[in-house]
């Protein structure tokens, strides 16, 4: 974890780029005055000029990780079930592999038990109103016979005739949904349709004209908790992961990062919502299709993950929190005004320097 990581709690990840930026500049200052020809001050005064800043950012950093911005909903625990199906991209929305790609979660499902259980980003690869009867059935029998919800990212079709990429509720007696909002350029949808289309038709991509769900939806209401819903990389940004708060009380994040493969690019994606735990004081579950799967505490640490590249279901306990972060309160504003502090404070310097 970052020394500054703490800094995400009062001023998001902006204010954590920030104390990285201070940080470098004074160790940048030191190893400048350090390692000129001829010195023009003494050493005492360029290690005191050079390490005060980084100091008193790292202290503060450590002074915010003191307090619990958020407090426990109950001592009583929600048990969870993370289903990794492990599907690879170049297969998934192969029709040869739809029946068994189907099969394979279903399988998973009706062998867990735990309260919620979930599914990745476009889990199932067929529009929600192509799937068959009996595959619903069997979702909501498993469900209501054992008390429990079942939560599956699926593309659906509006009566409209708009295309979502949607997180749904199966119980059997409610239904709940979450409809993309933060779209992937050229993934989940293109851009200036009438330039791009020749692109489009040549790369092939599936399931890649999505519309726009809601810019405000709620959460999902599931017995003791409620969760906050995003889909793929909308965990990049704090600012609208936030909208959901203080309701929700635990995260969760959908996606298919198989689009990444080997590369770093899942791991990143990781740590990225590592940040948003951080930020909101939340609990973050985190189901992909062939990882990473993970389960994240409230400072952002990780609890437990499943390795990549394997079919597995990871299983965990969680206790969802409420209250709110300063972050999750008041967004980006306070980054914001401190900077046009240290611009203002910038401006008064260089005014000063000039007179004289």
């Amino acid at each position: 974890m970052s020394p500054f990581a703490n800094y995400a709690s009062v001023l998001g990840i902006y204010g954590v780029t920030l104390a990285c930026a201070f940080c470098s500049g004074g160790l940048a200052y030191l190893f400048k005055n350090l390692c000129a020809t001829q010195q023009k001050l003494s050493l005492k005064t360029t290690l005191k000029r050079g390490a005060t800043l980084p100091v008193l950012v790292i202290a503060l950093s450590i002074a915010l990780g003191i307090p619990e911005w958020t407090q426990q909903i109950s001592n009583k625990t929600t048990s969870v079930s993370l289903l990794q199906g492990n599907i690879s991209q170049d297969v998934k929305w192969s029709p040869e592999w739809l029946e068994k790609t189907m099969m394979t979660y279903l399988d998973m499902i009706i062998q867990e038990k735990s309260d919620l259980i979930l599914l990745p980003e476009t889990a199932i690869p067929l529009l929600e109103n192509n799937v068959p009867n009996w595959y619903w059935d069997a979702l909501k029998n498993h469900a209501k016979t054992n008390n429990l919800h079942i939560l599956l990212g699926i593309p659906e079709k509006s009566d409209e005739g708009q295309f979502y990429n949607s997180v749904i509720q199966v119980d059997g007696q409610d239904e709940q949904r979450y409809r993309k909002h933060h779209l992937v350029p050229f993934g989940d949808y293109f851009p200036m349709r009438p330039i791009t289309s020749g692109l489009l038709n040549y790369l092939k991509i599936p399931m890649s004209n999505f519309s726009h769900g809601p810019k405000d939806q709620a959460p999902f209401v599931l017995g003791r908790q409620v969760l906050g819903i995003d889909i793929c990389y909308e965990d990049v940004f704090g600012e609208e992961i936030i909208r959901q708060l203080p309701d929700a009380t635990v995260l969760a994040n959908f996606t298919n990062d198989a689009w990444w493969g080997e590369s770093l690019g899942p791991q990143q994606h990781l740590q990225i919502a590592q940040a948003r735990s951080i930020e909101t004081g939340r609990e973050l579950l985190r189901v992909t299709n062939t990882g990473v799967t993970a389960v994240i505490d409230h400072r952002g640490y990780i609890v437990t993950q499943a390795p990549q590249f394997s079919k597995t279901v990871l299983r965990a306990e969680i206790h969802g929190r409420k209250g709110s972060t300063p972050y999750s309160r008041w967004g980006n504003l306070p980054f914001v005004i401190l900077c046009l502090v240290i611009l203002a404070l910038c401006v008064k310097s260089t005014s000063a320097r000039l007179k004289t």
